[in-house]
């Protein structure tokens, strides 16, 4: 599993085995941070996370909060040192009741009831767009001798999270890093508030932080422009519909470059290759996803590529493309009808209509 930790000293990603224990990641907290003493806050809003009231042998799997990809804010304490969680432990056994059962039918029933409630309020329209074979059958590929490689389009699985999928791709070398993602722009909505206004997300902050850690939330513009500047890189995305080059964080030293089709995002490569350079033969793992951005050659590549993709009409007009109710099978002209009919019934499972 994979945690961000944010502390006094910085950012940094730390890596556990399944079989990780709490004494495993309170070492690598202590080892990143340097503090030995510390509250942890994780989620939106920032929940508190008390390690030290949990037995260290307790495997991280089994605490009842799942930390895979999760954000820890890490802030010094005056107290117990994680080093005396094991102490700790064993003299609040000695003297705390027995804690409540939260397996119990009734407080189970109603978290259950509570959390479907928020679910019901928050869940945004799940979209699946029609297939092209033709291109996910056989992308295209652009030669770029240059850089003695094949310009590629790596496709992204279409789960509404293709944004976050192909920007941590690129820029972590892993697509499943969303959830990790997500959190980033959550916490970054929450810490700039005059920036992220409620007339900017069209929502309030608060609502719009809850939003957009569900998994079927799509990204757009504003998480675009936040991870970019979290990770300090250039984001190019490329209308395949107009081949307009959007810039977020301009003037970086490094980019990347996502393709954008309406209601997907997928991310472009150079792959190894041989000449002339017009079919790449190597896995993803060999790509290169991060460029320079005094390089011209790559972007005007990728442009390209998606000229052609334009071609084989690898896009969605969302002004006038036609929508189908997976749960009752209504179709509905333009992503408004969609909101008005789930608001109305709540059906929310939808799809471009074949």
């Amino acid at each position: 599993m994979r945690i961000r930790i944010r502390g006094p000293r910085g950012q940094s990603t730390i890596s556990l085995q399944e079989s990780a224990s709490i004494h495993d990641l309170q070492a690598q907290i202590s080892d990143k941070t340097a503090l030995t003493s510390y509250d942890i806050k994780y989620g939106y809003p920032p929940k508190p996370l008390d390690l030290d009231q949990l037995d260290p042998a307790l495997l991280i799997a089994e605490i009842g909060t799942n930390l895979d990809g999760e954000q820890l804010i890490i802030s010094k304490k005056d107290g117990l040192s994680a080093m005396d969680s094991s102490a700790s432990y064993r003299q609040q056994q000695q003297q705390q009741p027995a804690i409540t059962d939260t397996s119990s039918p009734k407080i189970s029933n109603r978290v259950a009831q509570t959390t479907q409630q928020t679910r019901d309020i928050l869940k945004p329209l799940s979209l699946s767009r029609k297939a092209n074979i033709a291109v996910e059958n056989d992308p295209p590929e652009i030669s770029s001798p240059e850089h003695g490689c094949t310009v590629v389009l790596r496709i992204m699985p279409d789960d509404n999270s293709c944004l976050f999928r192909a920007v941590s791709s690129a820029v972590m070398g892993a697509m499943d890093a969303m959830t990790e993602l997500r959190s980033i722009v959550a916490q970054t909505i929450q810490e700039q508030p005059d920036v992220y206004s409620a007339a900017v997300l069209e929502k309030s902050p608060d609502d719009y932080c809850r939003w957009i850690q569900t998994e079927d939330s799509w990204g757009g513009g504003i998480e675009l422009s936040i991870l970019s500047k979290h990770f300090d890189v250039e984001i190019c995305s490329i209308d395949v519909q107009s081949l307009r080059v959007d810039r977020f964080n301009e003037d970086k030293p490094t980019r990347c470059i996502v393709v954008y089709s309406g209601i997907h995002y997928d991310v472009i490569a150079l792959s190894p290759s041989d000449e002339p350079y017009t079919h790449s033969y190597a896995p993803p793992e060999f790509d290169t996803k991060i460029f320079d951005a005094a390089d011209p050659i790559i972007l005007e590549r990728a442009v390209a590529l998606c000229k052609i993709l334009r071609g084989k009409h690898y896009y969605t007009d969302t002004a006038s493309f036609t929508i189908q109710c997976h749960t009752c099978g209504r179709q509905f002209v333009g992503e408004r009808g969609a909101t008005k009919h789930a608001t109305e019934t709540g059906h929310y499972n939808f799809g471009e209509a074949p």
